[in-house]
């Protein structure tokens, strides 16, 4: 059975990439600052995780170890950008960058890039054993182009850039790695967001699908040709035949639409 790792699994898109990962046959270990109250699978192994905190983080992979099969999967999911929007009444999402509040470095930067970065060393040391391996670090079309603030793009386009690089360094080893592009996901925010009327989700996909998508991703013949690259989701579930929970096929965003 293979071994996955999923950062920030306590709520959205990583809790429902759990659930997918788990579906699918995957031994899966949860993560996340409150993991314990999470929704997920019973099957699932649910470890207690501040993944700004280094020794917490090599914790988790000692507790892999124990376990004796190694890792074959990491997807970095932890990520705290989108908390604490409102400023003394204000909301300072869209603030240009000079009135942009400095916990949303943090949030992005060291609860977001930091953590994956860290933990993908400690994956790797691990993967090398087998010379096998699939690191996902979830990231999004801010890399790009402008969207909601300075910040947001700054730290997407790092961790396209760590994906890039850390592939150059691994692919002689068979380890691959991704930034993964989720479309509008249902998570718990969204769906606040849409049920009071603010955005459409007609295109949209459940968290679960994100799951099932890296799972297909990780039983590719030829993965190691995406590694280093940008996948969009719902781009790579046409390709690979992967359907939503529901039987749809969300329709892949772009640059353009996005």
């Amino acid at each position: 059975m293979a071994i996955a790792l999923v950062t920030g699994a306590s709520r959205g898109v990583g809790r429902g990439i759990v659930w997918g990962l788990a579906k699918d046959g995957f031994a899966v270990l949860a993560t996340g600052r409150t993991v314990e109250s999470a929704d997920l699978p019973p099957e699932a192994i649910r470890i207690r995780c501040d993944h700004t905190q280094d020794d917490q983080t090599t914790a988790v992979f000692e507790r892999i170890d124990a376990l004796g099969q190694g890792i074959d999967l990491l997807v970095n999911s932890a990520w705290g950008g989108y908390e604490q929007m409102m400023e003394d009444g204000r909301f300072t999402w869209p603030a240009p960058f000079w009135e942009q509040p400095m916990h949303r470095w943090h949030s992005m930067m060291d609860v977001g890039v930091r953590s994956a970065f860290v933990a993908s060393a400690q994956a790797t040391k691990r993967m090398i054993a087998k010379r096998a391996g699939l690191i996902v670090n979830i990231s999004f079309w801010p890399a790009q182009k402008h969207l909601g603030n300075t910040i947001y793009g700054i730290s997407k386009a790092a961790t396209d850039k760590m994906s890039s690089d850390m592939s150059v360094e691994l692919r002689n080893y068979g380890i691959a790695v991704i930034s993964l592009y989720p479309g509008l996901v249902r998570t718990e925010a969204v769906m606040e967001a849409a049920n009071n009327g603010w955005l459409d989700i007609g295109n949209s996909e459940s968290p679960e699908f994100i799951g099932r998508v890296i799972a297909a991703l990780s039983r590719e013949p030829d993965l190691m040709r995406r590694s280093g690259r940008v996948v969009v989701a719902a781009q790579a579930a046409r390709e690979l035949g992967v359907t939503d929970i529901d039987g749809s096929r969300p329709i892949p965003l772009t640059l353009e639409s996005v």
